[in-house]
Parts: structure tokens; C-alpha cells; sequence
């Protein structure tokens, strides 16, 4: 018994002993170049002992007295390990700055789980467009960038990601914009307003491939685009440039209907200031462009204008985005002839428009320890006016509003929350007079169960209603999976529902353009399916050389999708009976492919050079009701489809050339080829459908000079193979195109 007492109290001793022999060691980890914080750094400081930076960068923890060895291991940066003496008691602050190794794998995003995380992280594909991207190329056109981006293609305003979505004449979008992560969809067209969206003070625009309706509701059924706008830095950020250009000669001389040169030209101004607590950050954009086809010009007014104040109470932000434009142009839809009139627009279909939009969008949001809470609004509006054709005129507006908390409950564990609500009001002719509700509700969880892997999933339920008459109430899920194989390879699997409830225009359009006739249909179906998608990112680090490559096998499933189909329909207003088309629930798809993209920087001396492209192939193909293929491809689909970019920067010199292919066109309507109706609307098209329906293969190049530190002047060739080729039937894109920008930073 005395020795159990002595063995006790020398036991108690020890364990007295352990505990005051401990120290605390606290610091907070930033990016060495920009100064940001770094959240979730491993913080290693033991035998399976760690833990990981918080939001702010911050980490905290108790070590043994004596000497010990801290290591700090974050993807995409390199390794930094500190040895420090720790003291009984006593408290060491640890500052910690990392160097970037990898920086294509560590780039933040924030629309793949409405949270910050890093691109090599997350369980689903997601492209990342920089400013650099676009102005190299000097497109200043949305469509444009959107359209020459891997495995994405926009037919007449119409974007398809990965195949997920064919020809619908501009109205009903599956692939939903996102302006600061908010909505930038027409609310009665359903469509995504192109010319509005700012490339001007853009900091990214992330593409999310995949069914997102869970994160953001309708019209994320096949993916998300965002066009985050750019913060203030410590120093004033001023920028501008002036571009003039002309088309060239079509390679079909017959088509050629101009005696005077058809000249576009762009004016753009961005500035971006700290003033106080405040950030302000202005853009301004005018464009005039005289278009190579007869009747399709456009002149262009856009302005954004950002204020974001810090307020003194810590972690509480508040302001105001601004987003307004007004354009006045004359779309193609159909041309005059195959033979001499391509590029002239058949003038039964000409139809001038005025357009205006603005979208205010005030924001508050607080930040204190684990928990954010934000709340966004935004108020938007639209007004289309056809001086000839009055009868389709519209005005759109609508509420947006939205909620949303997240807390980190450890470093493993982290939920967001939230509701949203979108009222609209839309007062039209050509669409009749109607109100519109959608109500949602959302979480999303990710853990981190072990330290290299993460595991995210979500719910959203959904509620529409539209003058009054309810849609049943939508649940959809998503579930994700990123597994870090090595230290600069990832493995990730995601399943994804999706949902879209059928725009005003789907239901409710009716009008005639030429020879095309819309007929309405009230009683069409919302748009369901899922995707699912297993990828594989891998880190490169060869030499001077880093970079990233990622090849991604993906299924998705569609049902009840919404189609325009020609018929012989009854006018539900006139009770007369024609020929015309109308928005449809036809098609069941089933769609798999790979898609594969590579990203590469080097430099060598003063030598710097950057690789970028992907390939991605498609099986789109109708399923029938036990969910196999039917044989039948669906239509405006392509199977490959080809983007490769390669450029270098040497001293004052820079210069570049991408190439683009995409194979032909599976399927279209029946309607462009059936020799009973195809002159009817597109004289001659046929023969040129069977003779050119071949695919097509474009190269643009660049090069430009630095005079300065701030000023360049840069010369760009789009098309220089002068190659012919179509998106929709009848819609000839743009011939060679020449252009000459000077531009200004300071």
C-alpha cells in the first residue's frame, strides 16, 4: 500500500510537471506577395499533433517547454519550417509569410460552395478567366469570352456547358449569371443580358461546369457563371484603352454588301481607390459597333460604379454595386438568301431595339469570430423598345433578396445557410402582363474528416409561383468529394441536382419575326435533372516551369427539357391555326464525356511563356423512359470541341496565337431541312446546311509592345484564316477581323 501511495503521488508529480511545463504559441499567415491572409494552413508541430489557420489567418496552440519545430504546409505554397524555444508559461508569437510554389492550384474562388476555398480543393470542375485572358485577345465582347472558353459554346446568346443545353431563339437559359454572386437573368425572357455584364474592374469570372441549382436555385441547371468585381488595393488603380478595328472581306465575295469599311471601335475607363474606410471602384464602357452583316449594328453605353465602407465596428461591412447601360441595336435573325444575301438580314425580320438596363445592389455584412452573416439585395430592371415593331415591347423588373450565415464550427467543420426571395413584375405586349415569385431556402455542409479530405453536401428547396398559380415545391441535392492523393495531386467526385422553372417568354411569347412565328404555351413543364462528375487535378512544378492539369469524366441526365418546336399550332389567343414554333417539353438527354485542360507557365531569363487549352468530347444522345439511348442525338450539339492558346512576353515584346475546332453539328430541327418548309424560312439554306456542315477550325494571334511601365500599343488578327463557318442555322459568324488598342495604366 506504501508503494501504491509513492507510485501515486510521484505519477500526480509527473503529470503537474507536464502541465506547467507548456507554452502557447499563437501568429497569423499571410501570402508573402499579396499580404492576404491564408485559411486552413496545416500548422505541424508534433507527432500527428497540428491544427490549421482560421479565416483570419490566425492560428493558436499549446506546445511542451524546450526546443520544437513548427512546420506550415499549404497547397500551392511552399513548405516553411521554424524552430523556436518554448518557456514555461510564456506566450510566442509566430509571424508567418508563404511564398507561392504552385499559385495555378491555390487560387481562391468562392462560387463553387459560396465560400472562399481554393480552386484545387473543390468536387467540382470550375474554370478561371483573368483579365489578362481577355485583354491579350481585345475581347471586350461577354459572348465572345464566354464562346472561346473549353468545353462551353454560346449559339445566339444561348450558352451550353458541356452540351447541356442547344438553340432555344435567346430565351430560357440554363447556364445562370452571376454578377458578385448575384442573379443577372431577364425576368421574362429568362435570358442572360450579354452586353450588361462588366468586363471593366472584373478581378475573375469563375465557371462552375455542372448543375448548380442547389447554390443558386432556377437557371443553374447546367452551370454558373460569375463575374466577381474587383477590390481596392492599398494604392489607386487606373486604367483605360481605346481600340479601333474594321472586318475584312468575307472569303464568299458574293456576299460582300458594303462600299465603305464595317468598323467597330471601344472606349473603356476603370479606376479602382482606397479613400479612407471607403473602396470605390468605377468602370465605363462605350462600344459602337457597325457589325459585317446588313441590319445588325450596335452602339453600346455601360457603368458600374462600387462602394464598400469598413465600418469601425470590427468585421461590418456595408454598400452599394451599380450596374446600368443602354444599347441600341438590331439583332439578326434571318437572312436574305444563301447565294448573295448571308450577311444581309432579310427585312421582314429587321427589328430595331433600344434597351436599358440598371441593377442596384446594396449589401451589409458582419463578421465576428466563426460566425458571417450577410445580407444582399438586388433591385434590377429592364425596358425594351421597338420603334417599328411596338408590339414587342417590354418592361421587366424585379426584388432580389437574400440571407445568408456561415459558421465554422472547428477547422473540420463549416455550415452556410440561408433564403432568398425574387419577386418580378413584367408589363409586355408581346408577353402579356404578369407576376412572378420564387421562394428558396438552402444549407450546405463541408467537413474535413481527416486532413486530406473534404467532403461537402446541400439542399435547397424551392417554391415558384407565376400570377398567382403555384408550382409544386422543388427539393434538389448535391454532394461532393475532394480527396488530396499527394501533395499536388487531387482527386474529386461530385452529384449534382437541377432545376429550372420555364421563363415568361417560354409560356407566354407571341409574335412574328419574318417567316418565324411564336406560338405561346401556358401549360409547359419545369426542367429537372442531375450530373455527376469524377475529376483529377494534378499540380506541375518542372523546373521554371508550373502549372496545373486536370481531366474530369462526367454523365448528366435531363428530363421534360424545354425546346422551341415547328408545328401546326392553335393560337390560344386568336384560336387560329399556323404553322410556328412553340416552347416545348420534348427532349430526354443523356450526355457523358471527358474534358480534359492543361495550364502551364514558364520563364527563362527574361523570357516568360504560358501554355493553356483543353479538349472535350460529348455523347449528347435522347434517352427514352427506361434511360437508354434512343439513337437520336440531340440538336446544336457538337462532340468535340478544341481551344489551345500559347503566348510569350520577352522584355517590351509580347505576343500570341489561340486556336480553336469544333467538329459539326449532330442535329437541328426538322424544319431547316424538310424540303416542305425549309425555303420557307431560310431560302437556300439547305444545300449550304449539306455542303458546309463540316466543322470549322479558327486562329487568332496577338502582339503588342510595352512603350512604358504604363502604356502599350497591341495589334490583334481574329480569324486570320478568313475560315467560314455558322452557330445556328442561317447565323454566318464573323469573317477576319482587324484591331489596334492602345492602352493606359497608372
Amino acid at each position: 500500500m506504501r508503494l501504491f501511495f509513492i507510485g501515486t503521488a510521484l505519477f500526480a508529480g509527473s503529470i503537474m510537471n507536464y502541465i506547467s511545463g507548456q507554452g502557447v504559441v499563437k501568429g497569423r499567415i499571410i501570402d508573402a506577395e499579396t499580404k492576404e491572409p491564408l485559411t486552413g494552413v496545416y500548422v505541424i508541430h508534433g507527432i500527428n499533433e497540428g491544427t490549421v489557420s482560421d479565416d483570419n489567418g490566425s492560428f493558436s496552440f499549446q506546445a511542451s517547454s524546450g526546443k520544437a519545430s513548427i512546420t506550415f504546409r499549404f497547397v500551392g505554397y511552399k513548405d516553411i519550417t521554424k524552430s523556436i524555444n518554448v518557456i514555461n508559461g510564456d506566450t510566442i508569437q509566430l509571424p508567418v509569410q508563404m511564398e507561392t510554389e504552385l499559385r495555378e492550384i491555390g487560387q481562391i474562388v468562392v462560387s463553387a460552395n459560396r465560400s472562399e476555398q481554393r480552386i484545387s480543393e473543390l468536387s467540382v470542375s470550375m474554370d478561371l478567366l483573368k483579365p489578362i485572358d481577355f485583354s491579350r485577345s481585345h475581347i471586350t465582347d461577354t459572348k465572345e469570352l464566354i464562346n472561346k472558353t473549353s468545353g462551353i459554346e454560346v449559339i445566339d446568346g444561348q450558352a451550353s456547358i458541356r452540351g447541356g443545353t442547344g438553340f432555344s431563339y435567346g430565351v430560357g437559359s440554363r447556364v445562370l449569371a452571376l454578377i458578385d454572386g448575384l442573379p443577372a437573368i431577364s425576368p421574362d425572357a429568362g435570358n442572360i443580358k450579354w452586353q450588361f455584364l462588366p468586363l471593366e474592374n472584373i478581378s475573375q469570372v469563375e465557371i462552375i461546369k455542372g448543375a448548380s441549382s442547389v447554390l443558386y436555385g432556377s437557371s443553374a441547371l447546367n452551370g454558373v457563371i460569375n463575374f466577381r468585381t474587383a477590390s481596392a488595393g492599398d494604392d489607386p488603380d487606373t486604367r483605360f484603352f481605346a481600340e479601333a478595328g474594321m472586318f475584312g472581306k468575307p472569303g464568299n465575295l458574293n456576299w460582300k454588301w458594303w462600299n465603305k469599311p464595317r468598323v467597330f471601335s471601344t472606349l473603356s475607363f476603370s479606376q479602382l481607390q482606397k479613400t479612407g474606410r471607403n473602396d470605390i471602384g468605377l468602370g465605363l464602357n462605350y462600344t459602337d459597333d457597325k457589325g459585317y452583316r446588313k441590319f445588325n449594328g450596335e452602339s453600346l453605353i455601360r457603368a458600374n460604379l462600387r462602394v464598400k465602407h469598413y465600418s469601425k465596428i470590427e468585421g461590418l461591412e456595408y454598400g452599394m454595386n451599380i450596374n446600368s447601360g443602354y444599347t441600341d441595336k438590331t439583332d439578326f435573325v434571318l437572312w436574305e438568301n444563301a447565294e448573295t444575301g448571308a450577311l444581309k438580314q432579310d427585312t421582314s425580320s429587321v427589328a430595331a431595339l433600344h434597351g436599358i438596363f440598371y441593377a442596384f445592389d446594396p449589401f451589409i455584412s458582419y463578421k465576428k469570430r466563426k460566425l458571417t452573416n450577410d445580407i444582399r439585395f438586388r433591385l434590377q430592371s429592364s425596358e425594351n423598345r421597338f420603334p417599328v415593331r411596338s408590339e414587342n415591347n417590354s418592361e421587366a423588373s424585379s426584388v432580389y433578396g437574400e440571407y445568408q450565415s456561415a459558421y465554422s464550427f472547428s477547422g473540420q467543420l463549416s455550415a452556410t445557410a440561408g433564403v432568398a426571395l425574387n419577386h418580378s413584375n413584367i408589363k409586355s405586349e408581346f408577353y402579356g402582363d404578369h407576376k412572378g415569385l420564387n421562394l428558396a431556402g438552402f444549407l450546405q455542409a463541408e467537413a474535413r474528416p481527416w486532413q486530406k479530405v473534404s467532403i461537402s453536401a446541400g439542399v435547397r428547396i424551392e417554391h415558384n409561383s407565376l400570377d398567382g398559380a403555384d408550382d409544386k415545391t422543388v427539393p434538389v441535392f448535391r454532394s461532393g468529394v475532394n480527396w488530396q492523393l499527394a501533395q499536388y495531386t487531387f482527386l474529386r467526385g461530385s452529384f449534382g441536382q437541377g432545376y429550372r422553372y420555364p421563363s415568361v417568354a417560354e409560356k407566354h411569347a407571341s409574335t412574328t419575326l419574318g417567316a418565324v412565328k411564336i406560338v405561346p404555351n401556358p401549360d409547359i413543364k419545369a426542367e429537372t435533372g442531375w450530373s455527376s462528375e469524377l475529376g483529377l487535378k494534378q499540380g506541375l512544378l518542372l523546373g521554371n516551369i508550373t502549372g496545373q492539369a486536370d481531366v474530369a469524366f462526367f454523365v448528366s441526365q435531363n428530363r421534360d427539357l424545354i425546346e422551341y418546336v415547328f408545328g401546326y399550332y392553335q393560337d390560344i389567343l386568336t384560336g387560329i391555326y399556323d404553322f410556328g414554333f412553340r416552347a416545348s417539353n420534348v427532349e430526354q438527354s443523356g450526355i457523358s464525356g471527358i474534358e480534359t485542360e492543361i495550364e502551364l507557365t514558364g520563364t527563362t531569363g527574361n523570357l516568360r511563356y504560358y501554355i493553356n487549352g483543353g479538349y472535350t468530347y460529348i455523347n449528347p444522345v435522347e434517352i427514352n423512359s427506361t434511360g437508354k439511348s434512343s439513337g437520336k442525338y440531340l440538336k446544336y450539339r457538337r462532340k468535340h470541341s478544341l481551344k489551345l492558346s500559347v503566348g510569350a512576353d520577352f522584355y517590351k515584346l509580347q505576343a500570341g496565337f489561340s486556336l480553336f475546332y469544333r467538329s459539326s453539328i449532330l442535329a437541328i430541327d426538322d424544319v431547316f431541312t424538310n424540303e416542305l418548309t425549309r425555303e420557307r424560312i431560310l431560302p437556300g439554306f439547305y444545300d449550304y446546311w449539306l455542303k458546309n456542315n463540316n466543322g470549322y477550325f479558327l486562329i487568332d494571334g496577338n502582339i503588342g509592345i510595352n512603350f512604358t511601365k504604363n502604356y502599350s500599343l497591341s495589334f490583334v488578327v481574329k480569324n486570320i484564316t478568313n475560315t467560314e463557318y455558322m452557330g445556328r442555322p442561317g447565323d454566318i459568324q464573323p469573317q477576319r477581323s482587324f484591331s489596334l488598342r492602345f492602352e493606359g495604366k497608372y
